[in-house]
C-alpha cells in the first residue's frame, strides 16, 4: 500500500485522541521514518521532516517544560505552522496549554499514548512498515511445511487445495488458499490471507470448509515468509521435467527472486509427499548442501580418475 490514513494508525494503535484535525480523513502517512523534534523545539527548523509523525519524548517534553510561557507558545506557533500529520506525546506526559491552544487554532491533530518512546517508535515503525510495504495478491495456496513458506501455484483445478489439505492432515499449516496477498518486508517477501476468507479452504465437491474449526488452530497460521514456489502443472507427456535439478529456476515477486520448482501431476503420484520433499531439500540447499551438485560432482570425479588412470596406462605400454 502506498499510504496508510491517520485514523487507521490511531485506530490500530490505540493512541488517546487530544485534538483531533478536521481532515484527519485524509491525513496519509507514506513513509515509515518518524521524527523526534527536539532541535525544533530549540528554535532550529533547517531541513525539518515536517512530513513524518511528530514524537515527543520524556527529553523533549523536560526541555519544553523549562521555556517560558511565551516561548513555549511561540515555538508552538513556528511548529504547527509546518504540515505534521500529528504529534504524538509518550509516557502518558502532561499536554501543555499552550500546545492544545495553538494545536486547535492551527487544526493539527494532538495523540498520546502510555508506552515509552523507544518502544513506541519500534512498535510504530514495525507497523507502518508493514502497512507500507509494496504488496500483490496472487491465485494460489500459502503453507508452511517444516517451518518454510510454500507457495502453490498453477492453473484451476489442478489439485492445489487437495494437495494443501494433504499437507494439513500431515501437520503443517495453511497460511492462504484461493488468494495469497504478498507484501515485500525489507528484502523478503510474505504471505498472509484476506481476512475474510482466512482459515477458509475450497474443496471441490465438498464446498467450503473451515480449517481452524476442523483441523484445531495448531492447523493454521496468518503470516509466513515465502521461501520456495512450486507450480502445480498436468502431466504433458511430451514435455520433458528436469530429473537432475542442476538448472535452478527462479520466479520474481515484488523485485525479489523465489526458488521456483515445476512439479507435474497426475494419477498415482503424491504430491503433498513431493512438496514435504521439496521443502526439506529447499532448507538443505539453504544451508549450504545440494544434493544434485553432489551428484554431478561425484560422477565427474570418477570419470576423471578412469581417464588418468587409462592414460597411465597407455604411458606404461609404450
Amino acid at each position: 500500500m502506498d499510504y496508510v490514513t491517520l485514523d487507521k494508525i490511531i485506530n490500530d494503535l490505540d493512541l488517546e485522541v487530544i485534538h483531533s484535525a478536521d481532515n484527519i480523513h485524509d491525513i496519509k502517512i507514506t513513509i515509515s521514518e518518524v521524527n523526534r523534534p527536539g532541535l525544533q523545539l530549540a528554535g532550529y527548523f533547517e531541513s525539518f521532516a515536517q512530513e513524518r509523525l511528530q514524537i515527543i519524548g520524556n527529553v523533549e517534553w523536560r526541555y519544553f517544560d523549562n521555556l517560558s510561557n511565551n516561548r513555549k507558545l511561540e515555538i508552538a506557533e513556528k511548529l504547527f505552522s509546518y504540515k505534521i500529520p500529528a504529534l504524538i506525546i509518550c509516557r502518558d506526559l502532561g499536554i501543555f496549554p499552550e500546545i492544545l491552544e495553538v494545536g486547535k487554532a492551527k487544526n493539527k491533530t494532538i495523540l498520546r499514548t502510555s508506552l515509552s518512546t523507544t518502544k513506541f517508535i519500534n512498535h510504530l515503525i514495525n507497523y507502518l512498515d508493514e502497512a507500507l510495504a509494496p504488496e500483490i495478491t496472487v491465485h494460489g495456496v500459502l503453507v508452511e511445511v517444516y517451518g518454510m513458506g510454500v507457495l502453490l501455484i498453477g492453473k484451476s483445478g489442478v489439485g492445489k487445495s487437495e494437495t494443501a489439505l494433504e499437507l494439513i492432515k500431515r501437520g503443517h499449516r495453511l497460511v492462504a488458499d484461493d488468494a495469497v496477498e504478498i507484501k515485500k518486508v525489507d528484502e523478503d517477501i510474505g504471505g498472509t490471507s484476506p481476512e475474510l476468507i482466512r482459515h477458509f479452504m475450497e474443496i471441490r465437491g465438498i464446498g467450503i470448509i473451515d480449517i481452524e474449526r476442523l483441523y484445531g488452530v495448531s492447523a493454521v497460521k496468518q503470516w509466513e515468509f515465502i521461501d520456495l514456489v512450486i507450480e502445480l502443472e498436468f502431466w504433458d507427456e511430451e514435455k520433458e521435467y528436469d530429473r537432475m535439478g542442476l538448472e535452478e529456476e527462479q520466479a520474481e515477486i515484488l523485485g525479489i527472486n523465489v526458488p521456483k520448482l515445476v512439479v507435474p501431476v497426475r494419477p498415482g503420484r503424491n504430491t503433498a509427499m513431493i512438496v514435504e520433499v521439496a521443502a526439506r531439500n529447499n532448507r538443505q540447499k539453504l544451508l549450504g548442501y545440494n544434493a544434485a551438485e553432489e551428484l554431478d560432482k561425484r560422477v565427474k570425479e570418477k570419470i576423471s580418475k578412469r581417464k588418468t588412470k587409462g592414460e597411465w596406462i597407455k604411458l606404461y605400454y609404450k
